[in-house]
């Protein structure tokens, strides 16, 4: 009994305490601190307002392009499709073309402008060869900034075929840039040789046998087998020279009119006529019509430019042959580089010129370059146009675009001397008095060589 006692009173002990722990001892509870939140780099910036940037204003510019259509091809809508092209690249920019009859039109249009007082057009394409009277009359700007300033403006230059690039150049600063160049190429109707039996001419006396074989009379009019333009002549004469050992200058001081050689290839020009019956007697204007002749088979060959290559190809219904012009020692050939270049005119406004070299460097592009020469008949003058996809079909359709190209291998150097204009007209005019009868070959370039020295001797110490 007792110890039953004993534990009734330990558990009202046990009980009573731990009533006493529960109502009578507080709970310290710590209070739930949160980290402070760390702003990031952003939302610690303080907050700025967002800057508009203003887009440049770019000043609109207008310049003229003064432009020779002197040959048988849409010169005129071929060019304003390419200035459509690059008005839409760079609309700020509005290029006014203005066409002219020739080369020599455009030069005479430009000095006449700015003998005048007023202000030339920013950009024209003159004769490479009249480079050295626009540097001595101070009419054009040098290139070199602009192409220093050309991501690869070195490649770019060295990609121009070397034969136009040669009367770029003067005083180790770069004036030009090729565009509109050709060669002197022949022409020949490959069927009526074909026809005939006749082989192609390897020399200059091949050359007269087979013009004779192809003459034909009819009635009163003659078929002949050669048509040799020399309303203009330096320049189709140039590969006799060349062809006959000599070219008519050494350098831009230097003349050689009378050479040896030079006179042998006037008279051989004259034995054409003379000699073989082949041709027209005397100077020959025909250069506009001579490609009509020879598309519509009224003549067998022609001498010309190969810028009229695809107005001759759409003419004619035969199979059109192009080669360089036979030499006077068998198996050799020669030909002469020309057409021209792009010249930027130093009197022009400096946005204006500016604008004018973007244009330039636009359509010196490969694409369009092999674009031009395709539907001109120009030979492209850059060696990669010829790797475009429009040029490697086109020159497998047709050949005749390869071989004009290479007539360039035996190109000789083109007529270019100081004070060209007196030079080229002193040897125009001796040059058609031999051709005329009016003089013989030797006399008349003896005079040429005297008159020409007389000309140069200020220009040239």
């Amino acid at each position: 009994m007792k110890k039953q006692k004993f534990y009734i009173l330990l558990v009202v002990l046990l009980v009573t305490g731990l009533l006493a722990t529960a109502c009578g001892t507080t709970a310290t509870v710590e209070p739930v601190v949160e980290e402070e939140a760390v702003p990031t780099e952003e939302e610690a910036a303080p907050v700025e307002e967002e800057e508009v940037v203003e887009e440049p204003v770019i000043e609109p510019v207008t310049f003229q392009v003064f432009y020779p259509v002197a040959v048988d091809a849409p010169i005129a809508a071929i060019l304003n499709g390419y200035i459509e092209d690059f008005q839409a690249e760079y609309p700020h920019i509005t290029v006014e073309p203005v066409f002219s009859g020739g080369y020599g039109d455009v030069q005479t249009a430009i000095q006449t402008t700015i003998d005048g007082g007023g202000e030339p057009p920013a950009l024209g394409v003159m004769l490479a060869t009249a480079l050295y009277d626009l540097i001595n009359a101070d009419y054009i700007a040098p290139l070199d900034g602009y192409i220093g300033s050309m991501e690869g403006g070195d490649a770019y230059v060295a990609d121009f075929l070397p034969a136009f690039l040669a009367n770029s150049y003067y005083d180790d600063q770069l004036w030009s840039i090729p565009f509109q160049r050709s060669a002197v190429v022949m022409y020949y109707n490959a069927d009526m040789f074909a026809d005939a039996g006749l082989e192609l001419p390897t020399n200059g006396e091949s050359w007269g046998e087979a013009a004779q074989a192809l003459t034909v009379q009819e009635g009163d009019a003659t078929n002949w087998g050669l048509q040799f333009p020399s309303g203009w002549p330096y320049w189709l004469f140039q590969p006799l020279a060349i062809g006959g050992g000599q070219n008519i200058l050494e350098d831009d001081c230097t003349v050689v009119f009378d050479d040896p050689a030079v006179i042998g290839a006037v008279n051989f020009y004259i034995d054409l006529s003379a000699k073989y019956n082949a041709m027209p007697a005397g100077v020959q204007a025909v250069w506009a019509t001579a490609t009509t002749d020879f598309a519509s088979g009224m003549t067998a060959m022609i001498v010309h430019s190969s810028g009229s290559l695809t107005g001759i190809l759409a003419q004619s219904d035969f199979e059109v042959g192009v080669m360089a012009l036979p030499g006077k020692e068998d198996g050799t050939y020669s030909s002469v580089p020309g057409g021209g270049n792009f010249y930027i005119m130093k009197g022009a406004p400096q946005e204006q010129q500016d604008a004018a070299w973007k244009f330039v460097e636009f359509i010196s592009q490969p694409e369009y370059v092999a674009d031009y020469s395709i539907n001109t008949g120009y030979i492209a003058n850059r060696a990669s146009a010829y790797d475009s996809e429009a040029m490697l079909a086109y020159t497998a359709e047709t050949p005749q675009a390869l071989a004009a190209r290479d007539a360039l291998q035996y190109a000789g150097a083109e007529l270019a001397t100081q004070n060209l204009g007196q030079v080229r007209g002193i040897f125009h005019d001796y040059l058609q008095r031999a051709y005329n009868g009016e003089m013989s070959a030797a006399d008349a370039m003896a005079a040429a060589q005297v008159e020409a020295d007389a000309a140069l001797v200020d220009f040239c110490p």
